[in-house]
Protein backbone atom coordinates (compact mmCIF):
# COMPACT_ATOMS: atom_id res chain seq x y z
CA UNK A 1 0.00 0.00 0.00
CA UNK A 2 1.44 3.37 -1.02
CA UNK A 3 2.13 5.98 1.62
CA UNK A 4 0.17 9.26 1.73
CA UNK A 5 1.91 12.45 0.63
CA UNK A 6 3.61 15.17 2.66
CA UNK A 7 5.06 18.37 1.21
CA UNK A 8 8.15 20.19 2.43
CA UNK A 9 8.90 23.88 1.99
CA UNK A 10 11.44 26.36 3.27
CA UNK A 11 10.86 30.10 3.61
CA UNK A 12 14.29 31.51 2.72
CA UNK A 13 13.96 34.56 4.94
CA UNK A 14 17.35 36.27 4.98
CA UNK A 15 19.12 37.94 7.91
CA UNK A 16 17.98 41.44 6.84
CA UNK A 17 14.32 40.39 6.76
CA UNK A 18 14.47 39.12 10.34
CA UNK A 19 16.19 42.36 11.39
CA UNK A 20 13.63 44.45 9.51
CA UNK A 21 10.68 42.69 11.09
CA UNK A 22 12.28 42.98 14.52
CA UNK A 23 12.96 46.71 14.17
CA UNK A 24 16.73 46.18 14.39
CA UNK A 25 19.07 48.82 13.00
CA UNK A 26 21.15 48.11 9.91
CA UNK A 27 18.69 46.00 7.97
CA UNK A 28 18.71 48.59 5.15
CA UNK A 29 22.22 47.40 4.30
CA UNK A 30 20.71 43.98 3.54
CA UNK A 31 23.08 41.76 5.52
CA UNK A 32 22.89 38.20 4.23
CA UNK A 33 23.67 34.67 5.36
CA UNK A 34 22.78 32.97 2.07
CA UNK A 35 26.47 32.26 1.47
CA UNK A 36 26.49 30.27 4.73
CA UNK A 37 23.03 28.77 4.76
CA UNK A 38 22.42 27.68 1.16
CA UNK A 39 25.48 25.37 0.82
CA UNK A 40 24.73 24.07 4.33
CA UNK A 41 21.08 23.17 3.68
CA UNK A 42 21.77 21.79 0.21
CA UNK A 43 24.35 19.40 1.66
CA UNK A 44 21.85 18.21 4.27
CA UNK A 45 19.15 17.75 1.64
CA UNK A 46 21.53 15.81 -0.59
CA UNK A 47 22.36 13.49 2.31
CA UNK A 48 18.63 12.94 2.83
CA UNK A 49 17.98 12.57 -0.94
CA UNK A 50 15.25 15.17 -0.53
CA UNK A 51 13.73 17.88 -2.73
CA UNK A 52 11.70 20.73 -1.32
CA UNK A 53 10.14 24.07 -2.22
CA UNK A 54 12.19 27.21 -1.53
CA UNK A 55 10.09 30.36 -1.11
CA UNK A 56 12.60 33.09 -1.98
CA UNK A 57 12.32 36.85 -1.41
CA UNK A 58 12.75 38.82 -4.64
CA UNK A 59 14.90 41.51 -3.03
CA UNK A 60 17.66 38.97 -2.40
CA UNK A 61 17.75 38.06 -6.08
CA UNK A 62 18.57 41.66 -7.03
CA UNK A 63 22.03 41.37 -5.48
CA UNK A 64 24.63 39.77 -7.70
CA UNK A 65 26.44 38.21 -4.74
CA UNK A 66 23.32 36.11 -4.07
CA UNK A 67 22.86 34.88 -7.65
CA UNK A 68 25.25 31.97 -7.20
CA UNK A 69 23.31 30.62 -4.24
CA UNK A 70 19.87 30.98 -5.82
CA UNK A 71 21.13 29.15 -8.91
CA UNK A 72 22.59 26.44 -6.67
CA UNK A 73 19.10 25.80 -5.29
CA UNK A 74 17.57 25.53 -8.76
CA UNK A 75 20.45 23.44 -10.16
CA UNK A 76 20.01 20.97 -7.30
CA UNK A 77 16.44 20.35 -8.52
CA UNK A 78 14.48 22.18 -5.84
CA UNK A 79 11.35 24.20 -6.58
CA UNK A 80 11.70 27.99 -6.75
CA UNK A 81 8.63 29.82 -5.38
CA UNK A 82 7.70 33.45 -4.73
CA UNK A 83 7.89 34.87 -1.19
CA UNK A 84 7.13 38.49 -2.23
CA UNK A 85 9.68 41.15 -3.16
CA UNK A 86 10.13 43.21 0.02
CA UNK A 87 9.06 40.62 2.62
CA UNK A 88 6.64 42.93 4.37
CA UNK A 89 4.26 41.19 6.74
CA UNK A 90 1.23 43.31 5.96
CA UNK A 91 0.34 42.42 2.37
CA UNK A 92 -3.34 42.54 3.32
CA UNK A 93 -2.99 46.35 3.46
CA UNK A 94 -1.60 46.60 -0.09
CA UNK A 95 -3.72 47.95 -2.95
CA UNK A 96 -4.20 45.87 -6.07
CA UNK A 97 -1.57 47.92 -7.89
CA UNK A 98 0.91 47.45 -5.05
CA UNK A 99 0.26 43.71 -4.95
CA UNK A 100 0.70 43.41 -8.71
CA UNK A 101 4.04 45.19 -8.48
CA UNK A 102 5.13 43.11 -5.47
CA UNK A 103 4.34 39.79 -7.15
CA UNK A 104 5.64 40.81 -10.59
CA UNK A 105 8.97 42.20 -9.36
CA UNK A 106 9.76 39.09 -7.37
CA UNK A 107 8.52 36.77 -10.12
CA UNK A 108 10.60 38.44 -12.83
CA UNK A 109 13.89 38.56 -10.92
CA UNK A 110 13.56 35.03 -9.52
CA UNK A 111 12.89 33.62 -12.98
CA UNK A 112 15.82 35.54 -14.47
CA UNK A 113 18.30 34.48 -11.79
CA UNK A 114 17.22 30.88 -11.22
CA UNK A 115 16.03 29.95 -14.69
CA UNK A 116 12.85 28.57 -13.08
CA UNK A 117 9.43 30.22 -13.27
CA UNK A 118 7.72 30.39 -9.86
CA UNK A 119 4.30 28.75 -9.74
CA UNK A 120 3.64 29.06 -6.02
CA UNK A 121 3.39 31.96 -3.57
CA UNK A 122 3.50 32.39 0.20
CA UNK A 123 2.89 35.70 1.94
CA UNK A 124 5.42 36.75 4.62
CA UNK A 125 4.04 36.28 8.11
CA UNK A 126 1.10 34.32 6.65
CA UNK A 127 -0.58 37.51 5.41
CA UNK A 128 -3.02 37.33 2.53
CA UNK A 129 -6.11 38.89 0.96
CA UNK A 130 -8.64 38.01 -1.70
CA UNK A 131 -7.08 40.69 -3.90
CA UNK A 132 -3.73 38.91 -3.61
CA UNK A 133 -5.34 35.68 -4.78
CA UNK A 134 -6.86 37.47 -7.77
CA UNK A 135 -3.43 38.87 -8.66
CA UNK A 136 -1.83 35.42 -8.39
CA UNK A 137 -4.53 33.75 -10.50
CA UNK A 138 -4.18 36.41 -13.19
CA UNK A 139 -0.41 35.91 -13.17
CA UNK A 140 -0.92 32.19 -13.81
CA UNK A 141 0.15 30.85 -10.42
CA UNK A 142 -0.74 27.24 -9.67
CA UNK A 143 -1.21 27.64 -5.93
CA UNK A 144 -0.97 29.86 -2.87
CA UNK A 145 0.26 28.64 0.52
CA UNK A 146 -0.21 31.67 2.76
CA UNK A 147 -2.88 30.50 5.19
CA UNK A 148 -1.91 29.18 8.61
CA UNK A 149 -4.92 27.68 10.45
CA UNK A 150 -3.80 28.11 14.06
CA UNK A 151 -5.52 29.53 17.13
CA UNK A 152 -2.29 30.83 18.70
CA UNK A 153 -1.54 33.56 16.14
CA UNK A 154 -2.46 36.42 18.54
CA UNK A 155 -0.25 34.92 21.27
CA UNK A 156 2.68 34.59 18.88
CA UNK A 157 2.14 38.18 17.74
CA UNK A 158 2.02 39.43 21.34
CA UNK A 159 5.32 37.72 22.14
CA UNK A 160 6.86 38.99 18.91
CA UNK A 161 5.85 42.60 19.62
CA UNK A 162 7.03 42.41 23.23
CA UNK A 163 10.51 41.26 22.21
CA UNK A 164 10.92 43.56 19.18
CA UNK A 165 12.02 47.16 18.70
CA UNK A 166 9.12 48.04 16.40
CA UNK A 167 7.46 51.44 16.70
CA UNK A 168 3.78 51.83 17.51
CA UNK A 169 3.08 52.59 13.83
CA UNK A 170 4.99 49.49 12.70
CA UNK A 171 3.09 47.33 15.16
CA UNK A 172 -0.16 48.77 13.84
CA UNK A 173 0.85 47.75 10.29
CA UNK A 174 1.55 44.25 11.54
CA UNK A 175 -1.60 43.88 13.63
CA UNK A 176 -2.58 40.73 11.71
CA UNK A 177 0.88 39.15 11.75
CA UNK A 178 0.57 35.36 12.25
CA UNK A 179 -3.19 35.65 11.78
CA UNK A 180 -6.30 36.00 13.95
CA UNK A 181 -7.76 33.53 16.46
CA UNK A 182 -10.54 32.81 13.95
CA UNK A 183 -7.92 31.61 11.43
CA UNK A 184 -7.69 28.50 13.56
CA UNK A 185 -11.06 27.44 12.18
CA UNK A 186 -10.05 27.67 8.52
CA UNK A 187 -9.66 24.53 6.46
CA UNK A 188 -6.56 22.40 7.00
CA UNK A 189 -6.81 20.45 3.76
CA UNK A 190 -6.37 22.05 0.32
CA UNK A 191 -9.27 23.86 -1.30
CA UNK A 192 -9.99 26.39 -4.02
CA UNK A 193 -10.72 30.05 -3.39
CA UNK A 194 -13.65 31.22 -5.50
CA UNK A 195 -12.65 34.45 -7.19
CA UNK A 196 -14.39 36.90 -9.50
CA UNK A 197 -15.52 35.86 -12.98
CA UNK A 198 -15.66 32.17 -11.98
CA UNK A 199 -11.90 32.05 -11.49
CA UNK A 200 -10.32 30.01 -8.73
CA UNK A 201 -6.95 29.49 -7.06
CA UNK A 202 -5.72 26.45 -5.17
CA UNK A 203 -4.93 27.12 -1.52
CA UNK A 204 -2.55 24.75 0.27
CA UNK A 205 -2.56 25.69 3.99
CA UNK A 206 0.52 25.28 6.15
CA UNK A 207 -0.48 22.36 8.34
CA UNK A 208 -1.19 22.68 12.04
CA UNK A 209 -2.11 19.82 14.36
CA UNK A 210 -5.60 18.56 13.48
CA UNK A 211 -8.28 19.27 16.12
CA UNK A 212 -5.93 21.29 18.33
CA UNK A 213 -4.79 23.71 15.60
CA UNK A 214 -1.38 24.34 17.13
CA UNK A 215 1.77 24.67 14.99
CA UNK A 216 3.90 21.69 14.04
CA UNK A 217 6.51 23.29 11.79
CA UNK A 218 10.19 22.96 12.57
CA UNK A 219 10.52 26.24 14.48
CA UNK A 220 8.09 24.98 17.13
CA UNK A 221 9.62 21.51 17.23
CA UNK A 222 13.07 23.01 17.73
CA UNK A 223 11.75 25.18 20.56
CA UNK A 224 10.18 22.13 22.23
CA UNK A 225 13.48 20.27 21.90
CA UNK A 226 15.13 22.94 24.06
CA UNK A 227 12.70 21.95 26.83
CA UNK A 228 12.68 18.20 26.23
CA UNK A 229 13.58 16.16 23.17
CA UNK A 230 11.24 13.41 24.36
CA UNK A 231 8.41 15.95 24.50
CA UNK A 232 9.26 17.16 20.98
CA UNK A 233 9.14 13.67 19.48
CA UNK A 234 5.92 12.85 21.34
CA UNK A 235 4.40 16.08 20.01
CA UNK A 236 5.51 15.25 16.46
CA UNK A 237 4.25 11.67 16.60
CA UNK A 238 0.89 12.90 17.91
CA UNK A 239 0.66 15.38 15.02
CA UNK A 240 1.50 12.69 12.46
CA UNK A 241 -1.05 10.30 13.96
CA UNK A 242 -3.79 12.95 13.79
CA UNK A 243 -2.83 13.89 10.22
CA UNK A 244 -3.14 10.28 9.14
CA UNK A 245 -6.37 9.84 11.10
CA UNK A 246 -7.95 12.85 9.35
CA UNK A 247 -6.31 12.11 5.97
CA UNK A 248 -4.47 15.41 6.10
CA UNK A 249 -1.35 15.54 3.95
CA UNK A 250 1.11 17.58 6.05
CA UNK A 251 2.60 20.75 4.59
CA UNK A 252 5.74 20.97 6.72
CA UNK A 253 7.47 24.35 6.99
CA UNK A 254 11.15 25.07 7.63
CA UNK A 255 13.04 28.34 8.18
CA UNK A 256 16.81 29.01 8.05
CA UNK A 257 16.82 29.77 11.79
CA UNK A 258 15.67 26.18 12.39
CA UNK A 259 19.12 25.07 11.25
CA UNK A 260 21.36 28.04 12.05
CA UNK A 261 22.57 28.94 15.51
CA UNK A 262 24.57 31.87 16.79
CA UNK A 263 27.71 29.81 16.25
CA UNK A 264 27.19 30.25 12.49
CA UNK A 265 25.31 33.57 12.29
CA UNK A 266 25.90 36.55 14.57
CA UNK A 267 23.66 39.54 15.21
CA UNK A 268 20.45 37.50 15.51
CA UNK A 269 20.49 36.78 19.21
CA UNK A 270 17.05 38.39 19.46
CA UNK A 271 15.47 35.45 17.64
CA UNK A 272 14.27 32.51 19.78
CA UNK A 273 16.35 29.36 19.65
CA UNK A 274 19.53 30.91 18.27
CA UNK A 275 21.39 29.72 21.38
CA UNK A 276 20.97 26.11 20.19
CA UNK A 277 24.13 25.03 18.29
CA UNK A 278 23.77 24.52 14.54
CA UNK A 279 24.98 20.92 14.64
CA UNK A 280 22.31 20.09 17.23
CA UNK A 281 19.66 21.70 15.05
CA UNK A 282 20.83 19.69 12.03
CA UNK A 283 20.52 16.46 14.03
CA UNK A 284 16.95 17.39 15.02
CA UNK A 285 16.16 18.27 11.40
CA UNK A 286 17.40 14.91 10.09
CA UNK A 287 15.51 12.95 12.73
CA UNK A 288 12.29 14.86 12.08
CA UNK A 289 12.57 14.37 8.32
CA UNK A 290 13.27 10.66 8.73
CA UNK A 291 10.17 10.30 10.90
CA UNK A 292 8.08 12.01 8.23
CA UNK A 293 9.64 9.80 5.54
CA UNK A 294 8.52 6.66 7.42
CA UNK A 295 4.89 7.73 7.17
CA UNK A 296 4.69 9.83 4.00
CA UNK A 297 6.03 10.18 0.48
CA UNK A 298 7.86 13.51 0.58
CA UNK A 299 7.36 15.87 -2.37
CA UNK A 300 7.60 19.55 -3.26
CA UNK A 301 4.53 21.75 -3.16
CA UNK A 302 4.56 21.98 -6.95
CA UNK A 303 4.38 18.19 -7.21
CA UNK A 304 1.63 18.08 -4.61
CA UNK A 305 -0.38 20.77 -6.39
CA UNK A 306 -0.01 18.98 -9.72
CA UNK A 307 -1.54 15.87 -8.19
CA UNK A 308 -4.44 17.85 -6.77
CA UNK A 309 -5.28 19.29 -10.18
CA UNK A 310 -5.95 15.78 -11.41
CA UNK A 311 -9.74 15.44 -11.35
CA UNK A 312 -9.78 12.06 -9.64
CA UNK A 313 -7.47 13.25 -6.88
CA UNK A 314 -9.67 16.29 -6.30
CA UNK A 315 -12.71 14.07 -5.90
CA UNK A 316 -10.92 11.57 -3.67
CA UNK A 317 -9.65 14.30 -1.35
CA UNK A 318 -13.04 16.04 -1.27
CA UNK A 319 -11.50 19.39 -2.06
CA UNK A 320 -14.20 22.03 -2.03
CA UNK A 321 -14.57 25.57 -3.28
CA UNK A 322 -14.83 28.21 -0.56
CA UNK A 323 -15.00 31.97 -0.39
Amino acid sequence: MSKPTASLSLDLDNKWSYMKNNGAKGWEEYPSYLDIFVPYILKLLEELDLKLTFFIVGQDATFEHNHKYIRMIADAGHEIANHSFKHETFLHLYTREELEEEVDRAHTILKAVSGREPKGFRGPGFTWSETLFEVLEKKGYTYDSSTFPTIIGPLARMYYFRTSNLTVAQKRERKELFGKFSDGFMKLRPYFWKLKNNKRLLEIPVTTMPFFRIPIHLTYLTYLSSISKQLMFLYLKCAIYLCKLTRTSPIFLIHPTDLLGSDMVTGMEFFPGMQIPSNEKSVIFKKVINIFAKHFTLVTLEEYASGIYDKNKINNNRITDVY
